[in-house]
């Protein structure tokens, strides 16, 4: 299996710097700040990078679990919201909401309500990120 990479640099101190987050795919690059990570500046964060991960992963598996059991996706769309918080003297990723949609044709509910729990507990990114509270709202799409 491949080993992915990316880079990012830092210049500055730590409320007047900037940065730049590269992925090596050269998919994205972009530049991050104080303002962007903990207000409301223009610019990307680690956070977002990482909500974007886990909902593509999740996407993923839940596509893979559906197809194995027989019920092959023609849709799963997902939002991840990573909650950045205060955490004693520092500030820590405290929650990841997860909210999918899917277009599932001939599952019933209860089975696609278990293909769900079994991605968010099985994709990679959500082991990767197991310290962390992760919550589930599925919808079956008609």
């Amino acid at each position: 299996m491949p080993t992915r990479r990316a880079d990012a640099v830092w210049e500055g101190d730590l409320q007047g710097g900037r940065g730049t987050m590269r992925m090596a795919s050269g998919a994205y690059e972009g530049g991050y700040s104080f303002g962007s990570r903990f207000e409301e500046a223009a610019g990307t964060n680690p956070e977002e990078l990482i909500a974007a991960a886990h909902a593509g992963c999740f996407s993923m598996a839940l596509s893979g679990a559906l197809g194995k059991a027989g019920h092959p996706p023609e849709r799963v769309s997902t939002t991840a919201k990573v909650h950045l918080e205060k955490v004693g003297e520092g500030f820590g990723i405290t929650r990841i909401d997860l909210v999918t949609v899917a277009r599932v044709p001939g599952i019933d509910e209860a089975a696609f309500q278990q293909a769900a729990e079994g991605a968010k507990t099985n994709c990679p990114v959500s082991k990767a990120l197991a310290g962390v509270d992760v919550s589930l709202d599925a919808t079956l799409e008609s």
